[in-house]
């Protein structure tokens, strides 16, 4: 199987950094916790302002405990990155 194809299906993270910004949003596939870095992360005491990338790499899910590269890229509109399924 691609794993190109397997990454942009999924939508996710994955680990790599070069597909966010400081000010991009994550949610889990598994729960669609919204991680948003002007919020941080209260459970975890991530302080405000802290970007996706910025969190440490033990950070984990405050909701349902998914590891931080199962996070999907959210777009400005707040819509996940699935742009494979209008393909």
């Amino acid at each position: 199987m691609n794993t190109q194809m397997t990454s942009q299906f999924e939508g996710s993270y994955l680990g790599d950094d070069s597909k966010i910004t400081d000010q991009t949003k994550m949610e889990c596939k598994i729960c669609w916790y919204v991680y948003e870095p002007a919020k941080g992360d209260p459970f975890w005491q991530v302080p405000k302002n802290t970007p996706f990338t910025q969190v440490g790499d033990d950070w984990r899910c405050p909701n349902c405990d998914a590891p931080k590269d199962q996070f999907m890229v959210l777009n400005e509109d707040g819509d996940r990155n699935s742009t494979h399924l209008n393909s």
